[in-house]
């Protein structure tokens, strides 16, 4: 019988751990940002030059021309091109948060592996999805890891770490008949200890008005250390998003942490509503992606932009945080965290 991960000593990290380096998928997909791509580059380049100032940015790309355009658009963003390593991997999308690996390490044996999850484009909303759904064993090939194969769906925007036992998600999405509706909420948790090292499962019920991922936890509530959450909240009682986001908070203030701790909450507000062609965007600050010498954090042109960037800055004492104009970006549905996924180093 094949041992899991968790069996064999490996976890997921907290994404505040130093990482050997963050993946992308370059993003090409037209109908992911109808009318829009090209206006999204400038600011995705400003994001990999804030990342590749701390670490390597790996980037999949489908072949060289995707390449010399991607170089193009950093080195105008004066990003330093020795910190950025192509991957000839064709994608159909530029969710790498999603489709991208899960890097789990073994500190003790100075060892890491890649966890594949199924993914089908969140419940089959966007095929075909069959080239982002092999993208981490292309990677455990290239970088000659061991890759795990759970052969369920999940996808890494919807779970969030405390590195410390606790993994974090919501029913919404996670208890979706689209994903695995052949598993209860026990089974589940069952493969999120086996395959991520986690012991410890808090669930929220409530995504954001506008989420097509069915309620992701990257856009609701977020670690910032092993004892404290950021979870956004809604001032405006007239939204949609305010009873949801409420309803939220009541429950992560009767959670308790692995310890047995009560979670320190910290309340991130919301940017007014983010509305194209009639339709309202995912827009949220706690997208945000922790890289080794930065936060990112999606901005929106909106009043509450400083005071979410200052709650976060005060979140990290290490770190600077910037934010990166997402008005464009977000057309997609989603930001920074949903575009990246961190490979943790030994």
């Amino acid at each position: 019988m094949i041992q899991t991960p968790q069996q064999l000593g490996f976890h997921f990290p907290a994404e505040w751990e130093k990482h050997t380096a963050t993946w992308l998928s370059w993003p090409h997909k037209e109908a992911s940002w109808p009318d829009k791509i090209d206006t999204i580059y400038e600011p995705y380049s400003q994001f990999i030059k804030n990342v590749s100032k701390g670490e390597f940015v790996c980037i999949n790309i489908v072949n060289d021309t995707m390449q010399s355009f991607a170089t193009k658009h950093l080195i105008n963003a004066g990003v330093d091109l020795d910190k950025i390593k192509f991957y000839h991997h064709p994608t159909n999308d530029a969710w790498c948060r999603d489709h991208g690996p899960a890097f789990l390490i073994n500190k003790n044996e100075q060892k890491k592996v890649i966890v594949d999850w199924g993914y089908n484009a969140w419940g089959n909303k966007y095929p075909p999805y069959d080239l982002d759904d092999v993208i981490p064993t292309l990677i455990g090939d290239k970088l000659d890891l061991r890759v795990f194969h759970p052969n369920i769906v999940m996808e890494g925007g919807s779970v969030e770490f405390n590195g410390a036992g606790t993994l974090l998600t919501s029913t919404c999405c996670l208890l979706n008949e689209n994903r695995n509706p052949h598993l209860n909420q026990q089974q589940i948790e069952e493969y999120l200890h086996n395959y991520y090292g986690a012991t410890h499962f808090l669930w929220v019920d409530e995504g954001i008005v506008g989420d097509d991922t069915d309620g992701h936890i990257d856009d609701t509530v977020r670690f910032v250390n092993a004892d404290t959450v950021v979870t956004v909240v809604e001032e405006n009682k007239n939204d949609d998003n305010y009873k949801l986001l409420q309803h939220n908070l009541k429950q992560l203030s009767k959670m308790r942490l692995e310890t047995g701790k009560q979670m320190n909450i910290i309340e991130l507000p919301m940017p007014s509503a983010v509305i194209c062609e009639y339709q309202r965007l995912p827009a949220s600050y706690a997208n945000f992606y922790i890289a080794n010498n930065a936060v990112c954090v999606p901005t929106f042109r909106d009043k509450n932009d400083d005071k979410a960037l200052q709650i976060i800055q005060d979140c990290f004492k290490d770190r600077k945080v910037v934010g990166i104009d997402s008005t464009d970006v977000i057309w997609g549905l989603g930001s920074w965290h949903c575009l990246s996924q961190q490979e943790p180093s030994l």
